[in-house]
């Protein structure tokens, strides 16, 4: 080993939860005493110098006595190359740790790296118990390709796409792009160079949830535990938010916290040692070799029985395990909301218990706060109000817009309905306003109704008497058997409603935008044809398909009928029934 790293030091910066405002774990950054040696470049040519690189970060960090997760910088090639990092694992257990607290941040470059040797080394590296992390994300050389199959933990995005973030329409797509990458593969978005409050906003907003930067903190020789964070987010810039993509509430790995694990074996004194000694920590996990947990320990209560009469006298040598109960556990996988049942249906008196978060062989890779998921499903509930529709409590255009987005992203083939009330405003100057309301509330009960039975739709109300409806291309007949195939009226006025839908086949559109737009000329042919109406389209295509309502008004280039495929082309007499299914009354 060469002489110089005998000098060498290290800084260690905080990685922030968004979720949260804690630090979640600490990097450790080589900074050699002598300037003259670039440490990095000769670690790069040589795995080995690499390899004890980490190692040397990982006993730098045992010497700050933390009790944080770490992430460890390594070269993807040195990986490739020395698959078992043995002066890593090493250096770990001296260090008194286990693997899955060990994060690896995978460096490019990437392009010589032999493909299947990395991807071997990966494997074996989490079947050890690592984690892995992408880091330098967009402004690297790492394929797109190969990021999904490495299907990392985490994904670490370069601090060069944090620049502008907040006033840049490219960069926030990018982003959102990565998020929804994450979430694919089940893996976490960080970030790197978060400098500014205005940026710190933007990436909350861009769905980014673990941080880092000179906002916060920089790196220092001693382990930061306490950050700086924003108290209240200045307004986004752009004015768009990344919804939620579970409908069954966020991930619980957004708010992991590190977890305070000790052998099965600890006594009553070493668990009171290491709760008196990290005052920040709320309770102790036993567990065995491992990772697995077996025991958790409350701190207040442990503390509590120590303090009574005799309770030193009669615990303090003995396992800890005489006061210890069996440890509550979610998958990483889990929502926040799963998270919240299991609480609901637990013991009371431990409703505030952490919650331990295992990996898929049962390892500890942290712990939940039950204040830290009430606060974030608090917050969503209250966002996702504000953004409902106060007549029919539907969500916007934005909500689907989003998905939209999304599934074309994915290269999904969608189909995107627009559905309005037929001659709205003489409803409302011929039945009176409470009678419209009231018809707009029904079909808005009508579309959630059958919404909930067609778990791939979403539907949305922009406004006034338009609703729209994202489906998939086969799943749109519920829907207007729902709202086409019945009478509807306001007060006793009878209503008609008409239905666009545009279909659009992987790569046809490239976001909502072009898909509204290749929507308008549908809607406006479904208008033009009498009573209860539904044609359906493609992009860029002139030939239109008449599903319900007769074809003799349809008009124009844009709304030509397809005479094989249409239904309805013959006349009224193949026109959607109506009353014969039902009958819906307003006011």
């Amino acid at each position: 080993m060469p002489a110089w790293t005998d000098q060498l030091r290290f800084a260690f910066q905080p990685v922030v939860n968004l979720a949260t405002g804690s630090v979640a774990a600490l990097e450790p950054l080589a900074r050699p005493e002598d300037g003259e040696v670039d440490v990095l470049a000769c670690a790069r040519q040589c795995p080995d110098l690499d390899a004890e690189l980490a190692a040397l970060a990982v006993q730098a960090a045992a010497e700050q006595e933390t009790l944080l997760p770490l992430h460890v910088n390594v070269f993807a090639g040195t990986v490739a190359k020395r698959p078992e990092l043995a002066s890593l694992g090493a250096a770990v257990r001296a260090a008194g740790r286990r693997p899955w607290e060990i994060t690896l941040d995978l460096v490019g470059p990437f392009t010589q790296v032999p493909e299947q040797e990395l991807l071997a080394a990966v494997a074996g590296l989490r079947d050890a118990g690592y984690r892995i992390c992408a880091d330098g994300v967009g402004d690297g050389d790492l394929p797109l390709r190969m990021l999904g199959e490495l299907a990392p933990d985490l994904v670490k995005l370069d601090r060069s796409l944090c620049v502008r973030l907040e006033r840049d329409p490219g960069r926030q797509a990018a982003v959102a792009a990565m998020r929804q990458l994450c979430e694919r593969v089940g893996g976490l978005l960080a970030i790197e160079g978060v400098e500014t409050e205005r940026q710190y906003a933007a990436v909350r907003e861009a769905g980014v949830q673990l941080a880092q930067g000179h906002l916060f903190a920089p790196p220092s020789r001693r382990a930061a535990t306490e950050v700086y964070v924003p108290a209240a987010l200045p307004p986004p810039v752009s004015g768009r938010r990344v919804p939620d993509r579970a409908p069954s509430g966020p991930p619980v790995a957004q708010f992991l916290q590190p977890a305070a694990l000790l052998p099965m074996g600890a006594s009553a004194g070493a668990v009171r040692s290491h709760l008196t000694g990290f005052p920040e920590v709320s309770g102790v996990l036993l567990v065995d070799a491992d990772g697995v947990p077996v025991r958790a320990i409350d701190r207040d209560r442990f503390l509590l029985s120590l303090s009574g009469r005799y309770g030193h006298a009669l615990y303090a040598d003995r396992p800890a395990l005489r006061l210890a109960d069996r440890p509550r556990t979610v998958g990483a996988d889990a929502t926040a909301w799963q998270v919240l049942d299991m609480i609901a249906d637990g013991e009371r008196d431990r409703t505030g218990d952490d919650v331990a978060v295992v990996d898929e062989r049962g390892r500890c890779i942290g712990v939940v706060h039950l204040a830290d998921i009430l606060r974030a499903l608090a917050e969503s509930r209250v966002e996702e109000a504000a953004r409902l529709n106060p007549l029919t409590r539907l969500p916007g255009s934005d909500a689907v817009n989003g998905e939209v987005d999304r599934r074309i992203a994915e290269g999904r083939e969608i189909a995107l309905s627009w559905l309005d009330v037929d001659g709205f405003k003489q409803v409302n100057d011929g039945a009176g306003f409470a009678a419209g309301d009231e018809l707009i509330r029904s079909v808005g009960r009508t579309l959630a109704e059958v919404a909930a039975r067609e778990p791939a739709s979403r539907v949305g109300h922009i406004g006034g008497d338009d609703f729209l409806v994202l489906a998939e291309p086969d799943g749109l007949e519920p829907f207007a058997k729902a709202l086409l195939d019945v009478a509807w009226s306001a007060g006793e006025m009878p209503v008609t409603l008409s239905l666009a839908t545009v279909v659009c086949p992987p790569g046809s559109v490239t976001g909502h935008g072009p898909a509204a737009a290749a929507l308008a000329p549908l809607k406006k042919a479904a208008k033009e044809l009498p009573g209860a109406s539904w044609v359906v389209g493609r992009p860029g295509s002139t030939r239109t398909e008449v599903r319900r309502g007769a074809a003799a008004r349809v008009s124009g280039p844009a709304a030509a009928v397809a005479p094989a495929a249409a239904v309805g082309v013959d006349g009224a007499e193949d026109r959607a029934p109506t009353g014969r299914e039902g009958a819906r009354t307003a006011g």
